[in-house]
């Protein structure tokens, strides 16, 4: 009966090896996961970064081009109001050309 306690007690002693051995492996492999993937969270945040920045970029030549559109049509809009008066101004100027040579003749 003592050789099968003892025989026991090696056993159970070479699978608590195993056993550690494992775990020794795995905590390994969870170390160098955990650090890939830190390493992949900063790559990723530097990349998102970048491209934050470059919205920003595109954001302001956007509001750039806003702009310029706005005042081509607060222009347009001048122009609108405007028209009326130019083209009474440019066709009664034209009739009393027409008016002045028709007395000269």
């Amino acid at each position: 009966m003592t050789m099968d306690v003892e025989a026991e007690i090696r056993d159970l002693k070479r699978r608590v090896g195993e056993l550690e051995g494992s775990f020794g492996f795995l905590t390994e492999q969870v170390k160098t996961v955990h650090r890939d993937l830190l390493a992949f969270e900063a790559r990723t945040e530097q990349r998102f970064e970048r491209v934050d920045q470059r919205f920003d970029k595109i954001d302001q030549r956007f509001d750039k081009v806003e702009g310029r559109l706005d005042r081509v049509e607060s222009g347009v809009r001048g122009l609108r109001v405007d028209m009326p008066g130019i083209v009474a101004d440019t066709m009664r100027e034209v009739l009393r050309e027409r008016d002045e040579q028709s007395r000269k003749r």
